[in-house]
């Protein structure tokens, strides 16, 4: 995943997998019992919007309805913008209730730690509620049983997918259907900071006792290599050090190594969680602060305290001949200890953009 950067002006909100599939669903099973699919499709979302969704999709035979929504996520970068989302609504025997099913493009669960068990399709919890309270409601207003199953589809989920973490997490065959809220909030950055979660709770649950949340692919690839983890122990932290750190405090493991690049761990030693550029930024000040600290002399501070970047900075200290590296490595230890509980021991390791490590504080 790769963080971006948000257009300017005000920004369109959007509808989330959960919330397309539901509408789907509500269209679906609607002309089951009445012969006609309402279009476009209204649906409660669980704080209470009513959004309405075009169909652009219907099909009906006598036990068998499907309709499709293309998913519109506003103004986020979201992969799954512009996917089509089917519901396949099947009427079941009386007293069998709800039951799910994947679709092409739909994921399959393969491993524990999810909030779905093994084998069950990868539609989450809330998006289920959302069908089946919407299932009962109709069947009671038109004199249904209620008893239905639900397939989603998403036609190329399968590919969008490898772009997301569910091979990692180990959903396999396809795409998520995700959403609490049924909204998509643009550059809220929920989804990677749900996929954070969901990386350490299947770690956890698969007995790792050693996870390393990375900058970015780099400094993984570096930290997987110096302790030999496997992938699944890889949390792919990106810019959200905070979501991953409050997350493991309140679902500790044994131990976490943090990775990343020496700017972005500069920022999170001068006290920053968030380590996107447009919620932090790297502080020359700090950088100058540490060389005094280390009893420099004023002209190093002085240029420190001028630098452009990051790599500027690591210039001018290496040209001085001065490790401004391993102290913003201990820092960047102390942020995160702050962070986290006590029971997980915590080290950071700082990568050049070879990856070679430059800084290891607590280990």
């Amino acid at each position: 995943m790769t963080a971006t950067n948000p257009p300017n002006g005000p920004l369109r909100k959007g509808w989330t997998t959960g919330a397309c599939a539901t509408a789907a669903t509500v269209a679906a099973y609607t002309a089951l019992l009445t012969g006609r699919f309402p279009d476009p499709v209204t649906i409660t979302l669980p704080r209470g919007e009513e959004p309405s969704f075009a169909l652009v999709r219907a099909e009906l035979d006598e036990t068998t309805a499907t309709a499709a929504i293309v998913k519109d996520a506003g103004d986020d970068p979201d992969v799954t913008h512009g996917a089509t989302i089917v519901a396949t609504v099947t009427l079941a025997a009386p007293g069998t209730g709800v039951r799910f099913r994947a679709g092409a493009g739909v994921g399959t669960v393969t491993r524990a730690g999810l909030p779905l068990a093994v084998g069950e399709p990868a539609i989450n919890p809330v998006p289920r509620r959302m069908m089946a309270a919407a299932v009962a409601d109709l069947a009671a207003r038109h004199r249904g049983t209620g008893d239905a199953v639900i397939t989603i589809a998403v036609p190329g989920g399968e590919a969008l997918a490898a772009k997301t973490w569910n091979p990692r997490l180990g959903i396999v065959g396809g795409l998520s259907i995700l959403g609490t809220t049924g909204i998509v909030i643009p550059y809220s950055c929920s989804a990677w900071i749900h996929a954070i979660h969901r990386g350490i709770d299947v770690a956890r649950a698969a007995g790792l006792d050693h996870l390393a949340g990375a900058t970015g692919t780099t400094s993984e690839a570096t930290v997987k290599r110096l302790y030999g983890l496997p992938d699944l122990a890889l949390i792919d932290m990106g810019d959200f050090c905070g979501g991953m750190l409050k997350y493991l405090r309140r679902h500790p493991v044994g131990r976490v190594t943090i990775a990343g690049g020496f700017a972005k761990m500069a920022k999170l030693a001068a006290g920053h969680l968030d380590l996107h550029s447009s919620r932090s930024q790297l502080d020359p000040a700090f950088l100058a602060g540490l060389a005094r600290d280390l009893g420099e002399n004023a002209d190093l501070a002085r240029d420190l305290a001028a630098v452009a970047g990051g790599g500027e900075a690591l210039v001018i200290a290496r040209a001085a001949g001065v490790d401004i590296a391993s102290p913003v490595a201990a820092r960047a230890r102390a942020t995160a200890l702050a962070t986290l509980s006590g029971e997980t021991r915590l080290d950071v390791v700082v990568v050049d953009r070879d990856g070679t490590v430059i800084a290891h504080a607590g280990a």
